[in-house]
């Protein structure tokens, strides 16, 4: 078994939702200070967020320290009631601190348009050469697979998958109560030291005193109304049409030949589709908003448009969409190319969904594995059996179906063309 290599003095961070972060280990001293660990910096956590709520611009980088807090502290709960060797605890804390070391800038946004998933470039990291994978090598050669294996839930120990990945796990506990804390709602917070208090391992996962059943319900409703209240914020969700719409439009150009004022170097590797692991590790939102203003200044009228909109906050409008009424879409496409504003950039249909609880296990989906109270005979018993708050909501999966367009360009239209597109939407001129 490795001998654990502490720090000569413990290191700490100020925190602002857990207190402290503390750090003992070296290696994870040392993982925080890789390269590609302190990229997260330049990454925000909430992506276009601050756009409707002004104070979340806080990183992943924040969001990684915090995780990894929660799983230490897990780790201090278990003490004396399950045996981990010294191995097998880094592995959880380095499974929950390099958890998103994969994600671009606006993750999931850029995502959609390259079509990636930060998860592959996450496992690159930790397998590939990387300072990252060079530090966890000191565990093992097989560590770093071991802490990839982790993170894509296919580890063969499903208790530490579990800590990482469930429906209440150590990433989920840090980032409601973070995002609440940044963004000012007080939608995302609930008692995260009772719910650490009534955690206990069990077998192939986690289960929770029947006498923590109240906390763990304010954390399934926490996460419930985080969702609906910020992560899916129609404002928010507009940023992200817009961003979308000019990696799309700047994609589009390059591909046919169009010269751009400014070669957008670090950017190529991507409208190529032949992206290498240093190309992406070179890329932060810093490298994007340089292009964003640079290409604000282009002649092509649409990612000169959309760009503006970006920087300046000059989002699109939305209306309610419903998503079997076609004629509707397909009506208002003409209309919009008819009138001048290309419905490919300008005209889009966005959509979310959530499952706030499964009750179900899916063996294909660990995060789908019920939450479990221990009753006080002993017995197990699935939370929404017990639980009527939880059990309104069990399995009942949730969508949202939005329209978005630009009212400003709609409204600038002759009266007659104006009309008919908002009397289509559904939208008055002062809306």
């Amino acid at each position: 078994m490795q001998q654990p290599k502490l720090l000569s003095e413990e290191k700490v961070f100020k925190d602002p939702v857990h207190r402290y972060v503390h750090v003992r280990d070296e290696l994870i001293w040392d993982l925080i200070n890789s390269p590609e660990f302190q990229r997260l910096r330049r990454i925000k956590q909430l992506g276009t967020s601050y756009f409707t709520f002004h104070g979340g611009e806080h990183s992943r980088f924040n969001h990684s320290l915090g995780v990894y807090e929660v799983m230490r502290r897990i780790l201090e709960t278990f003490e004396g009631r399950i045996h981990l060797t010294y191995e097998e605890k880094l592995l959880c804390m380095c499974a929950a601190l390099l958890h998103d070391v994969g994600h671009g800038p606006f993750s999931h946004s850029f995502e959609k348009v390259f079509r990636f998933h930060h998860e592959d470039w996450t496992r690159a990291i930790l397998t590939g050469n990387t300072k990252i994978n060079g530090i966890l090598s000191r565990m093992g050669d097989d560590f770093p697979k071991k802490v990839a294996e982790v993170i894509a839930k296919t580890y063969d120990n499903k208790l530490i998958v579990s800590l990482i990945s469930s429906q209440i796990d150590a990433d989920r506990m840090d980032y409601l109560l973070r995002d609440a804390y940044y963004t000012g709602v007080g939608y995302g917070n609930f008692e995260i030291e009772r719910i650490l208090r009534v955690m206990r391992p069990h077998e192939d996962g986690i289960v929770f005193k029947y006498s923590g059943m109240h906390a763990v319900e304010d954390y399934i409703m926490s996460r419930y109304q985080m969702y609906w209240q910020v992560y899916f914020h129609p404002v928010t969700r507009s940023a992200e049409v817009v961003l979308r719409k000019i990696f799309q439009r700047a994609k589009s150009l390059y591909a046919s030949g169009y010269a751009f004022q400014m070669e957008p170097v670090q950017l190529l590797p991507f409208f190529r589709d032949k992206v290498e692991l240093s190309d992406y590790l070179a890329l932060d939102e810093s490298v994007v908003f340089f292009y964003l203003q640079q290409w604000r200044l282009e002649e092509d009228p649409i990612l000169h448009d959309l760009c503006a909109r970006f920087i300046d906050r000059n989002l699109f409008k939305y209306v309610e969409y419903n998503p079997r009424d076609f004629r509707l879409l397909a009506e208002l496409k003409d209309l919009f190319q008819m009138a001048g504003i290309d419905p490919m950039y300008y005209l889009e249909v966005d959509t979310t969904s959530d499952l706030p609880y499964d009750f179900y296990r899916a063996s294909e989906d660990e995060e789908r594995i019920p939450i479990m109270l221990r009753m006080p005979g002993g017995e197990l018993v699935e939370l929404s059996q017990k639980s009527e708050i939880v059990k309104a909501i069990s399995g009942k999966r949730r969508f949202d179906y939005k329209l978005y367009f630009p009212l400003d360009k709609v409204l600038a239209l002759p009266e007659d063309v104006s009309g008919k597109i908002r009397e289509r939407l559904g939208v008055m001129e002062d809306a």
